[in-house]
C-alpha cells in the first residue's frame, strides 16, 4: 500500500476546507492483500454525492474493495418492488456507485441476505407466509419452494446490475429460530433429519443457483452457522465446494488460537479459500454514536496475528464491517462520517502491520485532526475528511448535550433546591429564583439549537430526510425537550404582576 501524504485543496462551496489524499509508490507488507470496506445501507444510507467524496479516500487509505449490503436500498422491480425503501437508489444511481468505485479502484461485492436477517422482506404481508416462525420476520422458511424462488429472484436482480462480479455475499448469518417453525418441527421428527442438514441444504441450494446461473461468481457466507457443525458432517456436504466462509469476530480480545484452529477445521473440511471480517464501527452497542477507536484498532491487530500465525495464504482478504443497524428494526449505530477516523486507523493498521506511533501520526495528519483519542471517541477537532463537519458536531452533541442538560436539571442548586419536580407540578417558585435559572436555561437552549441547526444542514448534504429525522429524534430531541419543558414550567410558574388600579377607582385618596 502506498505511503500516505496529503495535498490541500478547496472543496465545492458549502462543504468547507478539505484535504485530498494522495500517495507515493512506496508499498508496505500486509498479510491481507484484499481489504474490503463494508457499506451497510439498511440504515442512514449515504447519498451518491457523498460516496463520490469518500471512495477516493478509501482507496488512498488502503482499501481495494467494497462489500455493499443494499438491503431495502436496492431498486428491486416487479413483485419485489415493495422491498424498496422510500429513498432507495435508482438503477442509474447504483450504476453511478459502481462507476465511482471503479474510478477509485475499489472492487465491488454485493451482499444479499438469503436466510437470516430477512426482516426487510418478511415484514411485508406479501411474504410473511414464508417466515420460519410465523411471528418473527427474521428467518426464511427453507422448506417452501417459494422461499428459494424468492431469494433467487433477489439474486438475479442484483447481479443484473452487478454483471461480472467475482463474488456475491449471500449472508446466511444468525439464522435465529431455525427449526422452530411448525413445518421444521415435523421434518425434524424424521430420524435422518437434523438442524445441521436443514441449514446446509438451504445454503447449498442458494449457492448452487449462483454457480449455475453465474459461473464466474463465487458465493461468500458469514461463517457463524458453520462454526459448530461437526467436521465430518460439514465435509460430507457439498457446501465447502460451493462457498467461501467469512470468519467474523469484532472483539478487541479476539482469541487468536481459536481462530487459527477454526481455519484449520474449515481447510480440512474442503473449503479452498477463507476470509476474515473485522469491524471499524457498529459492533460495540446497538445505539453507539461514536466509535471507540482503540477497540477497533485492537480488533485489527488481533486479526493481523491470526493471519501471521495461521496457515500461509489461507485468508484471501478481510472485510472491515461498518454496521449501521444491528438488524432492520434496531436503532442507528455510528453514522458513516463519524466512523471514518476509526476506519482510517483500522485500514492503516492493516496496511502497515500495526498501529505504531508513526502510523498514528500519519492518520492524524491525513484526517486533519489534532489527536486520535484512542481511549474513547476521536477528538472534536474539525478535521478535513469528507463529513468531518458531521463528525465534529455529532461528537460535541454526543459527548456534551445530555450531560449539560443533566447538569442544569440535576446538579444546579437553584433548580434542585427551588424548582424541583414537586415545585414544577404545582407551579411554585420564588420569583427571585427565576432570575437564577431562566437565563442559564435560555443560553443553553440557544447554544444547542445553533449546533443542531448546523448539524442538520451538514447531514442534509450526506443523507436522506428519514435518516436525519431518526438520528435527531434519537440523539437530540430527548435532551432538548427536557430543556424546553423546564422553560415552559418556569413561564407557567412565574407569578403574574399585581393588576394596576383603573383610573377613577377609589385608591383611598380624596379627589
Amino acid at each position: 500500500m502506498p505511503l500516505l501524504l496529503s495535498v490541500t485543496e478547496f472543496s465545492p462551496p458549502g462543504r468547507g476546507h478539505r484535504q485530498r489524499p494522495c500517495y507515493t509508490s512506496m508499498s508496505c507488507d500486509t498479510p491481507f492483500q484484499m481489504r474490503f470496506v463494508h457499506l451497510d445501507l439498511k440504515g442512514a444510507p449515504p447519498k451518491v454525492s457523498y460516496l463520490s467524496e469518500v471512495f477516493p479516500w478509501l482507496h488512498a487509505l488502503g482499501a481495494n474493495g467494497l462489500l455493499i449490503e443494499y438491503e431495502d436500498m436496492f431498486p428491486y422491480e416487479g413483485r419485489l418492488r415493495l422491498l424498496r425503501a422510500e429513498h432507495a437508489y435508482s438503477p442509474s444511481e447504483v450504476t453511478e456507485i459502481l462507476r465511482l468505485a471503479r474510478l477509485s479502484e475499489l472492487e465491488v461485492v454485493p451482499l444479499v441476505q438469503t436466510f437470516g436477517h430477512m426482516e426487510f422482506v418478511l415484514k411485508h404481508a406479501a411474504f410473511s407466509h414464508l417466515r420460519e416462525v410465523s411471528l418473527f420476520p427474521n428467518t426464511l422458511n427453507p422448506h417452501e419452494a417459494e422461499s428459494l424462488e424468492l431469494v433467487e429472484a433477489m439474486i438475479d436482480q442484483i447481479l443484473e446490475l452487478h454483471r461480472g462480479v467475482r463474488w456475491l455475499h449471500i449472508g446466511c448469518d444468525e439464522v435465529y429460530y431455525l427449526g422452530e417453525g411448525e413445518t421444521s418441527k415435523q421434518w425434524l421428527q424424521q430420524e435422518q433429519n437434523s438442524l445441521v442438514k436443514l441449514c446446509l441444504s438451504h445454503m447449498q441450494a442458494v449457492a448452487s443457483h449462483v454457480w449455475a446461473q453465474y459461473p464466474g461468481t463465487t458465493p461468500l457466507v458469514w461463517d457463524d452457522m458453520l462454526r459448530d457443525i461437526p467436521q465430518e458432517q460439514l465435509k460430507a456436504s457439498e457446501v465447502p465446494q460451493l462457498v467461501e466462509p467469512v470468519l467474523w469476530d469484532y472483539g478487541a480480545d479476539l482469541d487468536v488460537h481459536s481462530k487459527i484452529s477454526l481455519m484449520g477445521k474449515y481447510q480440512e473440511c474442503g473449503f479452498q479459500r477463507l476470509w476474515a471480517a473485522s469491524a471499524f464501527k457498529g459492533a460495540t452497542g446497538a445505539s453507539q454514536a461514536l466509535p471507540p477507536v482503540e477497540h477497533h484498532v485492537r480488533n485489527h491487530e488481533q486479526w493481523l496475528q491470526v493471519a501471521g500465525s495461521g496457515p500461509a495464504d489461507t485468508l484471501q482478504g478481510i472485510i472491515l464491517t461498518g454496521w449501521q443497524r444491528y438488524d432492520h428494526f434496531s436503532v442507528l449505530c455510528e453514522l458513516l462520517p463519524v466512523g471514518i477516523p476509526s476506519l482510517a486507523a483500522c485500514l492503516q493498521t492493516l496496511v502497515h502491520g500495526g498501529f505504531a506511533e508513526d502510523v498514528k501520526l500519519g492518520v492524524e495528519r491525513l484526517l486533519g485532526v489534532s489527536s486520535l483519542e484512542m481511549m474513547d471517541a476521536v477528538s472534536e477537532g474539525a478535521g478535513s475528511f469528507p463529513g468531518s463537519d458531521i463528525h465534529a458536531l455529532v461528537t460535541q452533541i454526543s459527548l456534551h448535550l445530555r450531560s449539560s442538560v443533566d447538569t442544569l436539571l440535576e446538579r444546579n442548586r437553584y433548580v434542585t433546591g427551588w424548582f424541583s419536580p414537586y415545585h414544577r407540578r404545582r407551579k411554585l417558585i420564588h420569583p427571585v429564583m427565576i432570575q437564577h435559572i431562566q437565563p442559564e436555561a435560555l443560553s443553553l437552549l440557544s447554544r444547542w439549537n445553533s449546533l443542531v441547526q448546523q448539524l442538520e444542514a451538514a447531514l442534509q448534504l450526506a443523507f436522506y430526510p428519514d435518516a436525519i429525522e431518526e438520528w435527531l429524534e434519537e440523539n437530540v430531541l430527548p435532551s432538548m425537550q427536557r430543556l424546553q419543558a423546564l422553560l415552559q414550567d418556569l413561564g407557567e410558574a412565574a407569578p403574574q404582576p399585581p393588576a394596576q388600579p383603573r383610573p377613577g377607582w377609589d385608591t383611598g385618596q380624596n379627589p
